[in-house]
């Protein structure tokens, strides 16, 4: 079975439960798991979505991690100032 996805080809499930665990677990982009089995980024996560059910959508997984890693920079940065200004005092 071949990796490639175009119209007739199927990709072997344990190469689609690899890409996926690549990405869920790795944290391997999507578009360099693409890049790397030669498939589109729209066919993974069309697979990232039919899995996610009851949690939230891969997309709302990153855009949640980038939200939380946003509000640790700001916290770490509040805190440097706090940290400033109590010692300048």
């Amino acid at each position: 079975m071949s990796t490639n996805n175009k119209k007739g080809h199927h990709i072997a499930s344990d190469v689609k439960a690899d890409i996926i665990r690549r990405v869920k677990d790795e944290g391997v982009s999507v578009s360099q798991a693409a890049k790397d089995h030669g498939i589109s980024n729209a066919t993974i996560y069309g697979w990232l979505g039919k899995g996610a059910t009851g949690a939230p959508t891969w997309s709302e997984f990153s855009r949640l991690r980038k939200q939380n890693r946003e509000l640790l920079e700001l916290v770490g940065e509040i805190t440097l100032k706090l940290s400033v200004s109590q010692k300048n005092s």
